[in-house]
């Protein structure tokens, strides 16, 4: 019983990682961007000894 169980879970995942990386090479041609959007961050920096 718990043996099954295990076996079940483990089919889960694969399908689930094959999905997922699936997804990952389909997404950008449906539409779908997985990129950040950009944007520039500026920090003053005070640097000692000089």
């Amino acid at each position: 019983m718990l043996g099954k169980l295990f076996k079940l879970l483990f089919i889960l995942a694969i399908f689930g990682f094959i999905g997922l990386v699936g997804f990952a090479y389909v997404g950008p041609e449906l539409g779908i961007d997985f990129a950040p959007e950009p944007s520039e961050i500026r920090m003053p920096v005070t640097l000692e000894g000089q």
